[in-house]
């Protein structure tokens, strides 16, 4: 075990350690200022999706459902224990690095997501499949298979496994120690509910999303909402607090400036998911017009995720006087445990569990597509998907009644880290055709076309299926 653990250490070092959050900036940035700052331009557009399309196919994956699922997958532990995490160590000015790098990464999710529709493919069945995987083999070529072999490797092994034993991990620690129960029964429970969406595949997914989502996001922010009420008049001081840390007018951590900024990027990113190539094989899944609608409904998700439910989080810490700046001792769930309690009572313990299960539940339906989706690229074999589904049910059960046993999967960062920078390397070597995509939709709007359409018969250079776009000419 020794061996693997420094070898995933070294692979951990060489992406996270210090390569891949410089570059999923500058990259990010980069995507902005070419795109012409698309995510600002299009901002408006982004609240469409919450009404609902009255005129999409009931029997495809609505854009709505799509966003509640990437929404479902973006929000989940790390908006509770990662922000905690984030200004513990970088003080109250991570934070604003947090909303820096989401405003960054809103293009990011953009364009992935674009990409992943605009290659993705009609099943037998009528669904839609795609993601990073399929847009290297249709956007690059079959030269680059082993790419797209590697990245959806490191999608099931990140994911779908490692991530899944974490959020059951989570879920039963926090009812042990808020509840009372006992290990083994929350794994139980979770192992069954799980089964029970994902043997029902995207739709029943895409179905539960749709309930859950909506209750998650609202009571959270709700409880974030009357604590901020409560202490409307420390607001400002609060905000300014973010703010001064974040520029360096004042010191709130060792590390200053450095820390703030190292930890709220990490944070922001490991939070958004923006460029990691995770959220694009849930974008493929939905009936949309064009490519570039459900690019801007991915953009949202990462604005809901980190612009509002972080700042949630972060505003219930810093405005109770459990945090003290530099000093050690509570951090991650307990921090916004004990703040939430601070504000409103000691029955916000069993609101914050519940939060958590929600979260994290929404959070394994969604890993577990990622990796029901990687592996129909590998193989369409129904058995192979099946025992995907036992073995997802299985090491969440794992993870939630063996608290050590969670070590066991620290392969998870790394391999994300490699995933990472394979999406990476595929959205620099894409873009341009993204821009060409964009373009497009740009070109219809400003001709006065209020719904744009994406025709692949403009388009004949691109592998693209053209039974994905019942709506073209």
């Amino acid at each position: 075990m020794g061996f693997f653990d420094t070898i995933f250490n070294g692979i951990n070092d060489l992406t996270w350690g210090w390569a891949l959050v410089p570059f999923l900036v500058i990259f990010g940035i980069f995507f902005t200022i070419a795109s012409d700052f698309v995510q600002f331009r299009f901002f408006k557009r982004m609240f469409r999706v919450l009404r609902g399309d009255p005129d999409a196919d009931p029997s495809k994956i609505s854009a709505r459902e799509a966003l509640f699922v990437s929404v479902g997958g973006r929000v989940g532990g790390g908006n509770i224990a990662g922000v905690a995490v984030a200004i513990t160590a970088g003080g109250p000015g991570a934070v604003f690095w947090m909303w820096a790098i989401a405003l960054i990464g809103m293009c990011s999710a953009l364009v992935e997501a674009t990409l992943a529709q605009t290659f993705k493919r009609t099943t037998p069945e009528g669904d839609y499949r795609g993601g990073p995987a399929r847009a290297i083999i249709h956007g690059l070529g079959e030269n680059y298979r082993w790419l797209a072999i590697i990245y959806a490797i490191c999608l099931i092994a990140s994911f779908a496994i490692g991530f899944n034993a974490f959020q059951g991990n989570t879920v039963a620690g926090s009812a042990q120690d808020s509840l009372g129960i006992p290990r083994v029964f929350t794994g139980a429970f979770l192992a069954v509910a799980t089964g029970l969406i994902v043997f029902g595949g995207i739709h029943r997914i895409a179905k539960a999303a749709d309930v859950i989502i909506p209750i998650m996001a609202i009571g959270y922010i709700g409880m974030a909402l009357l604590i901020i009420l409560l202490n409307i008049t420390s607001l400002p001081g609060v905000i300014w607090d973010i703010v001064a840390n974040a520029l360096g007018f004042r010191e709130a951590v060792a590390g200053g400036v450095g820390a703030a900024i190292s930890n709220g990027l990490r944070r922001g990113l490991f939070s958004n998911e923006a460029g990691l190539g995770s959220a694009p094989n849930v974008a493929a899944t939905a009936y949309v017009r064009h490519p570039v609608s459900q690019g801007i409904t991915q953009s949202f998700s990462v604005f809901i995720d980190t612009m509002i439910i972080c700042s949630c989080t972060a505003f219930v810490i810093l405005l109770a006087d459990v945090y003290q700046p530099g000093a050690e001792g509570i951090d991650g769930v307990a921090l916004t445990q004990q703040s939430m309690v601070s504000h409103v009572g000691s029955w916000a313990q069993y609101f914050l569990t519940a939060a958590i299960f929600l979260f994290s539940f929404s959070s394994i339906m969604y890993n577990y597509y990622l990796g029901e989706n990687a592996l129909s690229f590998m193989t369409e074999n129904p058995m192979a998907l099946n025992v995907l589904r036992v073995v997802i049910m299985g090491i969440v059960f794992l993870g939630a009644v063996a608290p050590g046993a969670t070590s066991v999967f620290n392969f998870s960062d790394p391999m994300m880290g490699i995933l990472a920078v394979v999406n990476l390397l595929a959205l620099m070597m894409l873009f341009p055709t993204a821009q060409r995509i964009i373009a497009d939709y740009r070109s219809q709007l400003a001709a006065g076309i209020k719904r744009p359409v994406f025709d692949p018969k403009a388009f004949p250079d691109l592998d693209t299926d053209p039974t994905a776009w019942p709506d073209a000419k």
